[in-house]
């Protein structure tokens, strides 16, 4: 089972950290600034990298957040040993391994999703009165609705988030950072095993990770993934939790 482990006031969940060549990976998903320290054998690493939703601040009449921007980047080289800056984003904040300019997703701001750098991945969704979706692996983040009296957001892309309807109050789908997999639906619909946006009662909330919110809430946190071993490739070979 996974455990949690602690650097002051963030934490980073550890899929199996393994050392001299074997499989591994570690997933950063609380907002914060770490140091990843490559394992003895490791020469190279494999980073997704997901930019927190949009927040609509102030919270005003026909804003929504757009979706944080999602990018990975294969082949990483690392030194065994060495340490390696890792940043978390939060309110619409960039992610990145490294250096933004390494591997990043960018974070979504009030209307607009936010972008990505990498070998591929996708810029959330657009907002107008519905937030918008967080990026997928190979394609954009589903648009929110673009009316207060419409509910005519759109599915995700390439495994991305979908987009929120305005007249359901849902935040924008977020995106897993296992791998590719299936697009969000339309309606704040998670992809790729990403959390729904939430609704109503619970608070127009983005979904993790990335999805823009709705309404004067947070969006969905930004997120970063690290694996490593022979034959793991984003954005789907061999990406699950090994």
């Amino acid at each position: 089972m996974p455990t949690a482990i602690t650097f002051g006031a963030a934490s980073a969940r550890n899929f199996g950290f393994l050392s001299n060549g074997a499989k591994g990976q570690i997933a950063y998903t609380t907002a914060g600034t770490y140091t990843f320290i490559a394992p003895d054998g490791v020469s190279s690493v494999c980073v997704v990298a997901v930019g927190a939703g949009g927040v609509n601040t102030p919270n005003t009449a026909g804003n929504a957040g757009g979706g944080g921007g999602l990018g990975w980047k294969n082949n990483i080289p690392v030194v065994g040993g060495q340490s390696y800056t890792v940043v978390v984003g939060v309110a619409g904040t960039t992610s990145y391994f490294i250096s933004p300019s390494t591997v990043s997703g960018v974070g979504g701001t009030v209307h607009t999703g936010g972008t990505f750098v990498g070998d591929g991945g996708g810029n959330g969704g657009t907002a107008s009165d519905g937030a918008g979706g967080a990026g997928g692996y190979s394609g954009n983040g589903g648009n929110g609705a673009t009316s207060t009296g419409s509910a005519n957001s759109t599915a995700g892309s390439g495994g991305g988030g979908g987009g929120g309807n305005y007249l359901l109050g849902q935040g924008g789908g977020g995106v897993g950072l296992l791998g590719q997999g299936a697009n969000g639906v339309a309606g704040g619909g998670g992809g790729s095993g990403g959390t729904n946006g939430k609704g109503g009662i619970a608070g127009y909330v983005g979904g993790d990770y990335g999805g823009g919110n709705l309404g004067n809430t947070v969006g969905g946190g930004g997120a970063v993934r690290i694996i490593w071993g022979a034959g793991r490739a984003f954005p789907s070979t061999n990406t699950g939790d090994l």
